[in-house]
């Protein structure tokens, strides 16, 4: 897996949504005790995914981020294919079953 990027604007989650065959997105806030225990699991998962690319977004950083991703609590996580969302999983999220989910998709992108 690449280097987690972090992004603190909308202007840049865009960017980065827009830029990368495979973006992934990882929404937190500062004071979400499963946030921060959740994302070493995901970062696990995705290094055996090395073409999906990771974006942090710390949503206390990015008010407005809520709204523009229709996020509702954290963390939440989000994968998108050229630029469109094709999954997305929120707040418990069992690893196994997403990391089945990210496998199949990331396959079906590479054949595309």
């Amino acid at each position: 897996m690449q280097t987690n990027h972090d992004l603190f604007s909308i202007e840049d989650v865009e960017q980065f949504i827009n830029s990368h065959h495979l973006a992934f997105l990882y929404i937190s806030k500062t004071n979400c005790s499963v946030c921060h225990a959740l994302l070493p699991k995901v970062e696990k998962v995705l290094a055996e995914f090395p073409k999906i690319q990771m974006g942090f977004i710390n949503a206390d950083d990015i008010p407005n981020i809520a709204g523009h991703l229709s996020i509702f609590t954290a963390p939440v996580l989000i994968l998108y294919v050229d630029g469109k969302e094709v999954l997305r999983e929120a707040r418990f999220v069992h690893v196994e079953q997403f990391k089945e989910k990210v496998k199949k998709i990331y396959f079906l992108a590479e054949q595309s």
